[in-house]
């Protein structure tokens, strides 16, 4: 394994996260310290190649950058444990000891053994001891999965720290924030798995009913997605409030489709109306920025992408996947829109909506 200040290489490893292991081939995944520009590391960031890593029992396909994958699972009950299902599986004492990396993982993540030891007033053996009882491999598994929570945990705050440089002048930043959206752009062009999303379009042609379930800021998405799909014709509604998404939830079936939406760590009506629905049968698809969210814990199938940004979340790269879909949704029954456009045609040239100056 190659390491230097900036990067470190994996050849041909295993990553184990729970019951799931991940093989990782050379090339196959670069881990990218982020350094500000007063010599303190930010995010750790994996930008994946072409390869992917392989999983028995579930399939990663990249779709981004920060293990921008689709996620989608056989059906046989895998299931990725979140970091405190994972601590119920120690002592008390060794919870405890543990406690303050889950709630501060950012500040551990690019620490090796000896120097978490250190800060955790313990010995490396002890910390060893503690990540193979929470289910990993070694201690590189733990940081991969480290990594990742790190990212569902950033707040806006973060961020704005990471990146706040006073000697940056105003329209430094904007440029800055601008080079991240294309950046978030560029991952997603050169991961993402045209053929999964040909499968999801399949699937949003086929289904009875089409629910699409997000809060908070994710709202503009689902509102974004909703419309498109009313357009062009698809039985779609949304939820994007507790009671209206636990309800709805609650009624779907087999033959429905639920496009779960939300980032980070996730909002818990959306996961919770996540859990419900696909408890019921219906089949899931979640779209979030990383594999231990919860969203994608609890999908079939899940689309991942970055939402890196200088202040709070960018939902650039989710807008472009989106627009994307929408596109092969089009194509993929291609007299049937064009019948459906005609008549839209005519309302976009005449009807009373429009100004006419």
């Amino acid at each position: 394994m190659k390491r230097s200040a900036l990067s470190i290489h994996h050849e041909n490893e295993n990553v184990c996260v729970g019951r799931v292991r991940f093989v990782i081939h050379t090339s196959s995944v670069t881990f990218v310290a982020l350094w500000t520009e007063c010599g303190y590391p930010s995010v750790l960031q994996p930008t994946f190649r072409e390869r992917r890593p392989e999983i028995p029992g579930c399939q990663i396909r990249n779709a981004g950058t920060n293990m921008e994958s689709t996620y989608s699972r056989d059906g046989a009950g895998d299931h990725i444990p979140s970091f405190a299902e994972r601590l119920n599986q120690l002592s008390k004492k060794r919870r405890q000891l543990i406690l303050p990396i889950h709630e501060h993982p950012s500040e551990y993540v690019l620490l090796p053994i000896r120097d978490v030891a250190s800060k955790l007033k313990t010995d490396p053996a002890t910390v060893l001891r503690i990540v193979r009882g929470l289910g990993f491999d070694s201690y590189r598994d733990f940081k991969s999965y480290l990594h990742e929570l790190s990212i569902a945990s950033a707040t806006s705050l973060e961020g704005m720290r990471a990146h706040g440089d006073t000697g940056s002048s105003i329209l430094s930043h904007g440029h800055k924030a601008l080079e991240q959206d294309i950046r978030n752009l560029h991952a997603l062009r050169n991961t993402l798995d045209m053929k999964r999303v040909a499968s999801l379009a399949k699937r949003i042609h086929e289904a009875r009913r089409i629910l699409i379930l997000g809060g908070d800021l994710a709202i503009s998405l689902v509102y974004f997605l909703e419309y498109r799909l009313i357009v062009l014709g698809f039985p779609v509604s949304s939820a994007t409030t507790p009671g209206i998404s636990s309800n709805a939830a609650r009624h779907c079936g087999k033959r429905d489709l639920i496009i779960a939406i939300s980032f980070r760590r996730g909002l818990r009506q959306t996961v919770e109306a996540l859990q419900q629905a696909h408890a019921n049968g219906a089949h899931c698809v979640g779209i979030t920025d990383t594999f231990v969210s919860p969203i994608a814990r609890f999908a079939d199938e899940c689309f991942l992408m970055p939402v890196e940004a200088h202040l709070s979340n960018s939902y650039t790269a989710p807008i472009s996947f989106i627009n994307v879909l929408l596109t092969v949704c089009a194509h993929y029954r291609r007299s049937r829109t064009v019948r459906i456009l005609k008549k839209v045609d005519q309302e976009q040239r005449y009807g009373f909506r429009w100004y006419r100056g």
